[in-house]
């Protein structure tokens, strides 16, 4: 194989696309990535929802009498940490007597019926009304059981770029769950199995419904696709403790919610008359493909999953320039072909000259439209 170079990424040319984040964060304070526009903070988030004269409730229910039990202890013994300030705490059997029906979009009990796992999504908190999905579970990771699930129905306090935040319109799936992994030369190929596991659901929510299928398509590293434009997102983000990394795994996802950019139902709208996607249906099969995947990557490794990640991706083949400084002020141009992912999960590229190259996003850069990369400083 002829040598490998490593290189900094800023930009990808000629594909339009955009480039959020990294592959995985390992920070102790995680981020949650929501595929909504950027706006500038609002001090009063809730006036825009319509929810601002309404209490705040999370609801805790489990698939199990034994994760109801966890449910009913968890709500009794106050552990969990709340963020922005005080919010009602109910079992699902009292969610009926004390949330208004016209709060109760997400239809917990259709999800817990649905959902059919041994793991993943049997533990699940909902809220309407929800600072952070992600920064929930992040921050009672040990108080919950692994493949517990929060899903929001508004999510407010998503934090962005230059103190921004991330506001979610209703319409759009927001959940986060949580998970363990050992090997840590493997977690950052995590995200690419969360989104892997997204596009599979997908297919299987239509094919269930009798729905045409949607040729949804992931923008590498963590983005999702539809027609062209961006319906999803995926962020995953780690902390280790006692020689394990715990985990949480958060997801964004447009189905009615036709701003900013399209949704799954709207497109679904211009090609059948039938019933459209729901939430709960998408999270069940996700969860179930979800656990499925896992399996295989722990088991066998990315690499038993690569040709279905591949037929799901924007970018084999893609070409691509990168621009590299040399002695002086002199730039070269290098048009490179986009070849798959290489073993640490960056992208792989051949130049015309054979030579392969590792691309490596640039946290500094938002946009690699542009055609900028830098070589790597040894």
């Amino acid at each position: 194989m002829p040598s490998l170079s490593s290189i900094s990424l800023l930009s990808l040319t000629p594909q339009r696309f955009r480039l959020f984040h990294l592959p995985i964060s390992l920070s102790p304070t995680p981020k949650m990535h929501q595929n909504q526009q950027q706006t500038p903070q609002n001090p009063n988030p809730s006036s825009s929802s319509g929810m601002e004269n309404q209490p705040s409730s999370i609801i805790l229910c489990g698939k199990s009498s034994a994760e109801e039990d966890l449910a009913r202890a968890l709500k009794n013994n106050g552990n969990l940490k709340l963020i922005d300030g005080e919010f009602n705490i109910l079992l699902h059997s009292e969610m009926k007597q004390k949330i208004s029906p016209d709060l109760q979009t997400f239809r917990t009990d259709l999800y817990m019926d649905a959902i059919s796992t041994d793991r993943f999504g049997r533990f699940l908190i909902w809220s309407p009304y929800l600072s952070s999905t992600h920064d929930l579970v992040s921050q009672n990771f040990c108080e919950l059981p692994l493949g517990a699930v929060c899903v929001a129905d508004v999510q407010f306090k998503g934090r962005g770029r230059s103190k921004n935040v991330w506001e979610s319109l209703v319409g759009c799936l927001l959940f986060s769950f949580t998970l363990q992994m050992e090997d840590g030369r493997v977690v950052p190929l995590l995200q690419y199995v969360v989104s892997l596991a997204v596009t599979e659901a997908i297919k299987v929510a239509c094919e269930a419904n009798g729905l045409p299928h949607l040729d949804v398509k992931i923008k590498w590293p963590n983005d999702l696709y539809l027609n062209g434009l961006k319906v999803g997102g995926i962020l995953c983000t780690s902390t280790y403790k006692s020689k394990k990394f715990n985990i949480s795994a958060g997801i964004g996802l447009n189905v009615d919610n036709e701003r900013p950019t399209t949704c799954l139902n709207a497109v679904l709208k211009q090609l059948t008359s039938a019933q459209p996607l729901t939430r709960e249906d998408i999270l069940a099969a996700f969860f179930r493909k979800f656990e499925s995947l896992f399996d295989i990557f722990s088991n066998q490794g990315f690499q038993a999953l690569e040709e279905l990640y591949y037929n799901s991706w924007l970018h084999s083949g893609q070409k691509v320039i990168i621009q590299e400084k040399n002695e002086g002020p002199s730039i070269e141009d290098i048009v490179v072909t986009i070849q798959g992912l290489t073993p640490s999960g960056y992208l792989l590229a051949i130049g015309e000259d054979n030579k392969y190259y590792e691309l490596h996003p640039d946290g500094n850069s938002f946009d690699f439209f542009k055609g900028l990369v830098r070589r790597k400083m040894e």
